[in-house]
């Protein structure tokens, strides 16, 4: 396993990778250095053939309490009040939640505490999430004051409008039964067996064509925005080029002959 301080990266046989947020000192916050940690990650395994998977974990009692509000309490020191400050720090937050989206690898959020904030945000970008029983979920940003907008992005983008206004305009703790149920997460899960659940769906997903696997990630993100009619014109092409591509090709050779497919990622 190799660390880099804040953030652990550990890539194993099925090609899964875990990443592990351990700035415990911080709660794991979206500090500038983790932040930067965490858009190298994410640029580094998008372009890695060795990598099929992306786990998203932590270390300690909160998967991530959002922005270091010290750094940003600083950054009001400057003659602008902190303005150029600010809108470089949100802009590399939401760079950082882009290349989640934008990630041609499946990525999963493993949450075993606390996700607060742009925390929440974190685990609401990415594209499945697993949570311990015991994990709480928030967008607190009215109880000081600065209401939780560039979380909403993400959590309106998974939560029904009521559910997230709720979250959003309250700023109350969410169970993780309660995130399952207004899909935040995927499901809730005793907190022994969080790790087994997160993996073993890793695995599940990693034995597929990575070829597969970034075509609808990308195409699923993209569809989303669309009106009906250009989101099927645009998922007819879509499919028309996947039917073209070597595994699928594959695939339905291997479905028809009743064998086990071999991919060739292509």
């Amino acid at each position: 396993m190799q660390e880099r301080d804040i953030l652990l990266r550990d890539l194993d046989k099925d090609g899964i990778l875990r990443l592990t947020l351990n700035d415990t000192a911080r709660r794991n916050a979206l500090s500038e250095a983790m932040l930067s940690e965490l858009g190298t990650a994410f640029a580094e395994a998008g372009a890695d053939p060795a990598v099929r998977v992306i786990v998203l974990a932590a270390n300690g009692p909160a998967f991530c309490a959002g922005h270091d509000l010290k750094e940003m309490t600083a950054g009001r020191a400057a003659p602008d009040r902190g303005r150029a400050y600010f809108t470089r720090v949100m802009g590399q937050c939401s760079g950082v939640m882009q290349a989640i989206v934008n990630c041609p690898k499946p990525v999963m959020a493993e949450v075993a505490g606390i996700a607060t904030a742009a925390g929440c945000q974190l685990v609401a970008t990415c594209d499945l999430a697993i949570a311990s029983e015991t994990a709480q979920f928030s967008t607190p940003g009215v109880h000081i004051g600065l209401f939780c907008s560039t979380p909403m992005v993400a959590l309106s983008r998974n939560a029904a409008n009521k559910h997230a206004m709720e979250m959003l305009l309250t700023g109350d703790m969410t169970s993780a039964d309660r995130a399952a149920h207004i899909g935040l997460v995927n499901r809730a899960v005793p907190p022994d067996e969080l790790q087994a659940a997160t993996m073993d769906m890793a695995r599940k997903i990693a034995s597929k064509s990575s070829m597969t696997l970034a075509t609808g990630k990308r195409a699923f993100y993209a569809q989303r925005e669309m009106p009906l009619a250009d989101a099927y014109e645009y998922a007819s092409e879509v499919m028309v080029e996947n039917m073209l591509a070597h595994d699928a090709e594959e695939g339905i050779g291997a479905f028809i002959e009743k064998r086990a497919p071999q991919w060739q990622d292509e």
